[in-house]
């Protein structure tokens, strides 16, 4: 890998044309990491800088980030008025919002600006400047008029007496979403994470599960411009940005309360079940066992199926309806086995995919999933499908697959 070389995270703007326009707040130094941010997910970039942005960072850090050679000047092609998938603008001074407003054409940057908005290009502006400035009730009107025409604002929370950058990868996710958001995009519910039941006050029982896989899906199907309803359990694993949307249940109760509620309340295009549902689970005792040499014996009784009680759920909808249509979201659900055969799991997952009348099941041995030179996971599908999958953004990229085929 060359020096100037990204390691690839997704597709997500592959094809896409972005123009990252870097104007001169000092979050300018920031470039670096987000032009770089933006090609590990494939964008085509084009940079155009500032005369001001040049004082704040070198145009040749930015093009050896950009792998692009970077506009700071007029020039007679005129490059700077071509279509763009997106435009970001970041960071986005109070001086570049007012001048964009007001159509004042000073610079190329400017210039490019304008075009984009009279395209009609997708368009998001990061603002940065201290919170003195934020708050002149000036800015709010510029920003607003920048909402009323279409564009997208981001901003982080006040830092230090300022309006900071958002960190690349939070930003980046947020084009990816942009970029591919459109009359197709879905409303799609994925569960992650563990659940947890007391026995006790102050003791429980858990499964083992990170959370990992889950938030790695969500997060690849956000930048997809999916909108995307996280259902999450207990999670020792972290999103690399924040989501829109995460409910957080632990208790397996909790948890499948919240699905039928996410039911009712977003109709759901699809159901993604990645949770690690606690299958087994008993009735706490009051208070808190006395610690001493006896045995405890605990009887553990199985617990609802989440994917089974979702059923139940989508059935009685669907007796509601009349004749208008009816509730059917794809559903992919999860299969994880230990100390069987490959052809067991697959046997497993195919009654599951029976059983449940769902769309794929998403297969895992325990010992293949700790293992980086073994398969990743199986996806089994009807008409005796099997997928052999050996990565994790392999995964992402054929569950995103099912669901834009159906």
């Amino acid at each position: 890998m060359r020096d100037t070389d990204v390691e690839f995270r997704s597709n997500a703007l592959k094809g896409k044309s972005v123009l990252l326009a870097i104007t001169g707040g000092i979050a300018a130094v920031e470039s670096v990491r987000l032009a770089r941010e933006l090609r590990r997910h494939q964008a085509e970039l084009t940079v155009v800088m500032s005369k001001e942005a040049t004082k704040v960072i070198t145009p040749l850090a930015v093009s050896w980030a950009s792998g692009v050679k970077v506009m700071e000047g007029w020039s007679s092609d005129m490059t700077q008025l071509n279509c763009h998938d997106v435009v970001l603008i970041a960071p986005a001074t109070r001086n570049t919002i007012s001048k964009h407003i007001h159509g004042i054409m000073d610079s190329e940057l400017m210039m490019a600006l304008s075009a984009a908005r009279g395209r009609g290009d997708k368009m998001c502006f990061i603002p940065s400047m201290h919170q003195d400035l934020f708050d002149d009730p000036v800015t709010n009107d510029l920003i607003l008029s920048l909402e009323a025409q279409g564009a997208l604002i981001i901003t982080s929370d006040m830092e230090e007496g300022k309006i900071k950058q958002p960190d690349p990868v939070s930003i980046v996710a947020t084009v990816c979403h942009l970029a591919n958001s459109s009359t197709s995009s879905k409303t799609i519910a994925i569960t992650l994470g563990a659940n947890r039941a007391p026995i006790d006050d102050v003791r429980a029982i858990q499964n083992a599960s990170s959370g990992r896989t889950g938030w790695l899906i969500a997060e690849y199907l956000h930048r997809m411009g999916h909108n995307v309803i996280c259902i999450a359990g207990k999670t020792s694993a972290h999103p690399s940005f924040e989501l829109p949307i995460i409910h957080r249940d632990g208790t397996p109760d909790g948890m499948l309360e919240i699905c039928k509620k996410a039911q009712v309340e977003y109709l759901p295009d699809v159901w993604i079940h990645a949770a690690a549902v606690l299958d087994y689970y008993t009735e706490p005792e009051i208070g808190k066992k006395a610690s001493g040499s006896e045995n405890w014996n605990i009887n553990l009784k199985p617990g609802p199926k989440h994917i089974e009680e979702l059923s139940y759920l989508l059935n009685e909808m669907n007796q509601l309806i009349n004749n208008d249509g009816s509730v059917n979201p794809i559903r992919i659900g999860f299969k994880l086995e230990s100390g069987v055969s490959p052809e067991l799991l697959v046997e497993r997952a195919r009654f599951q995919l029976e059983k449940y009348q769902i769309d794929a099941v998403v297969a895992n041995l325990m010992e293949e999933m700790n293992d980086p030179n073994s398969v990743r996971a199986r996806i089994i599908t009807p008409n005796d499908g099997v997928e052999l999958i050996p990565t994790d953004l392999a995964l992402c990229e054929s569950i995103a697959r099912i669901i834009s085929a159906k």
